[in-house]
This record gives structure tokens, sequence and C-alpha cells, in this order.
């Protein structure tokens, strides 16, 4: 099987050894944790008007999702130097600088990558998010548009895409 470039997270060899720190304690001390909490309410009596319990199942729902999401996110994670675009198109991994409705004095830069990669340095934005899947595939000099969120467009123009190098 095949990934596209749309496919795959990179990330920092940091990001990726936090990301696999964090899932193996959710998978394991911090499970037993919640499990332990779920067992010592269940001993309190009556399920129903529990909010211990409740509260720890509830953590426990958020915590799995998290596991989920991590897993996930670590197998189609690649460690490294984002490839840079063969075609000069803006892609995930990109430092992008853009200009609103063709604005040069109306200008912002980020990091079009997964919120895992985020650093503090620099704001990041999701490939999957409405300005970050607009900007995909479009040069330096093109214009590209976006829907907001109350379902108008807005149009930027692409002024810079270069690799982020974290």
């Amino acid at each position: 099987m095949t990934q596209t470039s749309e496919d795959v997270t990179w990330l920092t060899q940091e990001a990726y050894t936090k990301l696999k720190e964090e899932l193996a304690y959710l998978s394991g001390p911090a499970r037993e944790e919640v499990t332990a909490k779920i067992a010592a309410a269940r001993e309190e009596g009556d399920l129903r008007e529990n909010g211990g319990y409740h509260a720890a199942k509830e953590e426990q729902g958020k915590q799995e999702l998290r596991i989920r999401q991590l897993t996930q996110l670590l197998e189609k994670a690649k460690v490294g130097e984002t490839p840079a675009s063969a075609d000069g198109a803006v892609a995930p991994g990109m430092v992008v600088t853009i200009a609103f409705d063709g604005d040069e004095d109306d200008t912002t830069t980020f990091l079009l990558a997964s919120r895992e990669y985020a650093s503090a340095d620099i704001e990041t934005y999701s490939p999957q998010s409405p300005l970050g899947s607009g900007v995909i595939g479009h040069k330096v000099g093109e214009d590209a548009e976006y829907e907001l969120p109350n379902g108008r467009k807005a149009s930027v123009t692409i002024l810079k895409a270069e690799p982020y190098n974290g």
C-alpha cells in the first residue's frame, strides 16, 4: 500500500518520541489507574447515583479515544525532514506565507502540519482545516480559495512555501 503525502504525518524525532511516550503511558500506567478508580467507585454501591464512577468511566472513554488517535497518527508518521515538494506546490510539512485577498500588507505565515508537529515558534494549520486544504497543491504566486465557517469564500495568494526545518 502506498501513502500519498496527504496520508503521511511528518514528525520530528523529538515529536515522534514524545508521542510514543504518551502512548506508552496511556496504554500502561494511566489505563491501570483509571481501571482502579472504576473498581473503587463500583465498590461504593449504587452506580446510578455514583458521580465518581461516572467521572471515571468518562475519563476512561477520553483516554481510550486518545490512545486510538495516537496509534493511528504514529502508524502514518514519517520521522525526519519533510521532502521538498517536487513541483514547488504547497504540501503538508511546509511553512507557507499567504496574503489575504491579495493584500501583501495583510499576511500570515504558518506551518501546514498536524498539531502534533506544532512548534511554539510558529502557528500551525492542519492540512484538513479549511485554509490548509485550500492552499494544498497551489504554487507560489497562485491564488487559492477556501470556505469560511459562515459559508462565504475567502481568497489568499501564496507568497512563499518552503520545507519546515523545525
